[in-house]
């Protein structure tokens, strides 16, 4: 990928963190059924169209694919998040647990980040510095999940997520600089 769309990839990114994080904060059971159940239909949609693919290719391609597994495991993942959403969104501290385990592998890319824009002698390194660090504690604190209900880690998540994206925007904008 080249400099500028990389940049402007990650901007993006940025700016999805900060819906995201501002729709968790509105609110946050709520927009995770939402998600939930769209994740479900996707997923659905997607077996449906993988047994009809099986059904539709000659017998010999169809056995050696797997579209009908593939299909039946995509459609009962799907309808399990679009009808038993609830039972996922009960679920979310240990749900919590893996996106903190995600955010500590994005937190060592951009620590990695950081000490390429040192190596290579840019001005603003320090900022990239900062989020790195930011998004690592983020990552701490999300594992650990000091947190006794879920109403605050949801609260916690969208302003992690907030000032997380802010931070990469001023680090993405101060790189342009140098």
């Amino acid at each position: 990928m080249k400099k500028g769309n990389k940049g402007v990839a990650t901007l993006l990114m940025s700016l999805v963190e900060v819906v995201i994080g501002i729709l968790l904060l509105i609110d946050p059971a709520g927009f995770t059924s939402g998600i939930l159940i769209a994740f479900g239909i996707v997923m659905m949609l997607v077996g449906i169209v993988d047994i009809i693919r099986y059904f539709a290719t000659k017998a010999e391609e169809a056995a050696q694919k797997g579209l009908l597994a593939s299909g039946i495991l995509f459609a009962a993942i799907g309808g399990f998040c679009a009808f038993h959403s609830e039972w996922l969104v009960a679920t979310f501290p240990v749900i919590t647990v893996f996106y903190g385990i995600l955010i500590l592998v994005s937190g060592v890319g951009k620590l990695q980040m950081s000490v390429d824009m040192v190596r290579l002698k840019q001005k603003y390194w320090f900022i990239a510095l900062i989020g790195a660090l930011l998004t690592l504690l983020i990552a701490v604190l999300v594992i650990c999940n000091p947190f006794s209900t879920t109403a605050i880690l949801w609260t916690f998540l969208g302003i992690s997520l907030i000032v997380e994206a802010v931070v990469d925007i001023v680090a993405f904008i101060f790189s342009r600089k140098s």
